[in-house]
């Protein structure tokens, strides 16, 4: 229940994250009289909340609770659609995305840890269903977000999602209730940190390992789970950081390219959007395919693996006309970004253990936030709008860096905590 919890309460934050700018973007272009590389700003403030906020809510779930973080984050998620609703200014816009990114992370991360503790042995398989569920929503909603555009009108819509997101939401959040063995786990931990505060304690509780699937935790604390700072001077963690920089930049710029890509090139709107929405589909199924493979073969080779589809994906897009071979194309980037999310977060668990897997997943999510929207959708808006529609140079720069992720990705593997340049 506590799984199914969560991806009720993620549906509705995924959906307005990866399928409404994308829907949108055109629409807003008309409305405030701006260009593509406007609307690219509109990810990069999405982004750069994440960044910050991801490290954060990792830290405040330790002392405030899974749950609490998650009703908190619909609240947030459903406030952001009502300030949308009335926007007369793109920075309304900057706003809504500003505020839809911080509450995307009081839900996002509470539930990949959530999940994690109840089923350590298959940490790929519930990580991807939580994604799975937070990307395919997109899909799912993008067609729909653009036929409810068309009835109810921008205003209404907006007022629509925000109730829905708010009573599904929250009836989601109220399963997603924390297993014994992480309240074990986050006692022991304040315990620490007031011993560390005011002095040894006697008697301070100790989180043990548990055995089998719903116990929660294989990680010991004080074993071999890293603190922020060890995980910080590892070679691991940079070079993650790396991959969430360049396939990050690559994924997301997808979210704003695919629709415009397609009235480029002379495909209705409604057709158009079918580039998104293979995208947003990929993006989620992915999560879950790569999930289960991930912990059969490995998280670094299907993550390398999916970038270079990606990669490849990017270079022949240029050479694409035909509405099927481009939304081809867009659902293999789709299918590497879904990958990048469900399969970074047991691979965070691999190398780093899972008693402060929120913080160190939260500042890897750091380079996703702070670099790859400048570099992804921000980059690309002002090149198509300098270079007049140059969708080749946009592609071909996207496409290096997916290959290049595809390498970095290789690098991350458990270090030694007795080595910490490893």
């Amino acid at each position: 229940m506590a799984v199914i919890g969560t991806c009720i309460a993620i549906f509705w934050p995924g959906a307005l994250t990866f399928g409404f700018p994308g829907v949108m973007a055109s629409l807003w272009q008309e409305m405030f009289s701006v260009g593509r590389a406007a609307t690219g700003l509109t990810i990069f403030f999405m982004l750069a909340a994440v960044g910050t906020f991801m490290f954060l809510v990792g830290r405040w779930q330790e002392n405030w609770g899974l749950r609490s973080m998650m009703a908190l984050g619909v609240v947030l998620t459903a406030l952001s659609s009502f300030i949308v609703s009335s926007a007369t200014t793109i920075y309304t816009v900057y706003a809504w995305a500003a505020l839809n990114g911080m509450a995307s992370c009081f839900v996002y991360v509470p539930a990949l840890t959530l999940v994690q503790w109840y089923y350590p042995q298959k940490r790929g398989l519930v990580a991807g269903t939580v994604s799975m569920v937070f990307g395919l929503s997109a899909a799912i909603m993008s067609p729909i977000f653009g036929e409810m555009l068309d009835v109810l009108g921008y205003r209404n819509l907006n007022l629509t999602a925000a109730a829905f997101t708010l009573s599904i939401g929250l009836f989601g959040a109220y399963f997603a209730r924390a297993p014994h063995a992480w309240e074990t786990a986050a006692l022991a931990r304040r315990a620490a940190n007031a011993a560390i505060r005011t002095g040894p304690t006697e008697d301070l509780p100790i989180a043990k390992a548990g055995t089998g699937q719903g116990s929660g935790g294989e990680i010991m604390l004080g074993g071999r789970s890293f603190t922020v700072n060890e995980s910080l001077h590892t070679r691991s963690f940079w070079m993650l950081w790396v991959t969430w920089t360049l396939a990050g930049a690559a994924g997301v710029s997808m979210t704003i390219l695919a629709t415009s890509y397609g009235l480029f090139l002379g495909f209705s709107l409604s057709s158009a959007i079918l580039l998104l929405t293979a995208f947003n589909l990929t993006n989620g199924v992915s999560r879950l395919a790569s999930g289960i493979l991930s912990d059969r073969i490995g998280r670094n080779r299907v993550m390398s693996l999916a970038f270079m589809a990606s990669g490849i994906a990017y270079l022949a897009l240029p050479w694409a006309d035909m509405l099927w071979s481009c939304a081809l194309l867009a659902a293999v980037v789709g299918f590497a970004f879904g990958t990048l999310f469900s399969v970074s977060a047991p691979l965070v668990a691999d190398c780093f253990g899972l008693d402060h897997f929120g913080a160190i997943f939260g500042l890897t999510f750091a380079a996703y936030g702070f670099v790859a929207g400048p570099l992804g959708p921000t980059l690309s808006g002002l090149l198509l709008d300098i270079t007049e529609n140059n969708y080749t140079l946009v592609f071909l720069y996207l496409g290096v860096f997916s290959l290049l992720a595809a390498y970095c990705v290789l690098r991350v593997v458990p270090p030694d905590k007795s080595t910490p340049n490893r």
